[in-house]
């Protein structure tokens, strides 16, 4: 066993929190031990409490890391004066970069959240249930300009959203098409599909 090996750009701590990602990925929060992540970063697992506290608190920097950035960028794209299909291809391009990009860590915000301890617990909800109402917020908006047709707007964020968390089935496949055309067909497929009918 020795140090962790790191890169110009990335801290040990960041180090950390990505094996952690796919190891919770793999084996699913609950059954992932910190010894375990201790063997796969090439130290002893006494080192591993030098940079960070528990599993625990793995988990809840992975989540809110994932979260926060989703939110970042809502922030932003709220700001803009452009066409809303487009504030909407946007959103949904971040979400299909995120997934392609940084698989591990939305993976693991996406389906092992529920293990976080409370006020984090909650707190996560809460922003998971204020993004997905702020994304509806948008799609409704364009409804009203009649720039999207008369849909549900909260039923077509959970289409969108679990479509794309849908890629995980494509990092597992042995035959598949390239990032870029994976997401040039789902946005023509969940972009085109709420243009208003001529």
């Amino acid at each position: 066993m020795g140090r962790i090996k790191t890169d110009d750009n990335t801290s040990r701590r960041d180090v950390i929190i990505r094996k952690a990602a796919t190891l919770f990925r793999e084996k699913g929060f609950k059954a992932a031990s910190m010894r375990e992540l201790a063997e796969i970063v090439g130290v002893e697992a006494a080192s591993l409490y030098n940079h960070i506290h528990s599993k625990s608190e793995l988990l809840h920097i992975i989540c809110f890391d994932v979260a926060n950035r989703f939110t970042h960028e809502m922030d932003a794209l709220e700001m803009e004066d452009i066409p809303v299909i487009l504030k909407v291809e946007r959103i949904l391009r971040f979400h299909i970069h995120a997934m392609l990009n940084h698989f591990e860590e939305v993976y693991v915000s996406d389906r092992e959240w529920k293990y976080l301890s409370d006020p984090y617990l909650s707190n996560f909800q809460h922003q998971r249930r204020i993004y997905r109402k702020r994304f509806a917020g948008i799609i409704a908006d364009g409804i009203r300009k009649k720039e999207i047709k008369k849909i549900d707007a909260a039923t077509a964020v959970l289409i969108m959203l679990h479509a794309i968390s849908g890629i995980e089935s494509w990092h597992r496949s042995k035959q598949k098409i390239s990032g870029q055309e994976l997401e040039e067909n789902m946005i023509s497929i969940l972009v085109g599909g709420l243009a208003p009918e001529k």
